[in-house]
């Protein structure tokens, strides 16, 4: 379980930064696009707080450049490369307290929640590379088979 967690950590990497890469080259689809690629770095940034016990520092739709997209991207895959690497099999299980952005307080399993950040990111990096396609950019391709034929060690 932990060599499959790690693989699709590696995976989200690499699929925000060709979503970021795809995006930089389409600059008529930043409008839209780019708003969502920072929801999605950020809500990734919030369950990693999450998981670290500290409070975020973006909300979950921030306002976000490039560039500070391109940052928290790195940020976030370090950090998730960290606690997982941190993680043991038995502690899946665990839970984690938080708050949500309404102030609601949730008790999850940190294996639902590592579960959450994997799935969420296909979702939005499909809502992207269709509005870079509208655009008249080019849509890269974020699916995992492409991330496992193509990255190293994979």
């Amino acid at each position: 379980m932990m060599t499959y967690l790690a693989t699709m950590f590696r995976y989200t990497a690499w699929a925000d930064l060709r979503t970021l890469a795809a995006l930089r080259a389409a600059p008529a689809a930043h409008a839209e696009a780019v708003p969502l690629l920072a929801h999605l770095l950020a809500a990734e940034h919030i369950w990693l707080s999450r998981l670290e016990h500290r409070d975020p520092r973006h909300p979950v739709w921030p306002t976000l450049s490039l560039d500070e997209c391109d940052a928290l991207a790195a940020e976030n895959a370090s950090g998730y490369r960290d606690v997982v690497g941190r993680l043991g099999e038995q502690q899946l299980d665990e839970e984690i307290r938080y708050r949500t952005s309404q102030g609601q307080e949730w008790v999850t399993p940190i294996l639902d929640i590592l579960t959450q950040v994997i799935t969420h990111g296909p979702y939005h990096r499909g809502q992207i590379a269709r509005v870079i396609g509208r655009s008249g950019g080019v849509a890269v391709n974020t699916d995992f088979i492409t991330f496992a034929r193509e990255a190293p060690d994979a």
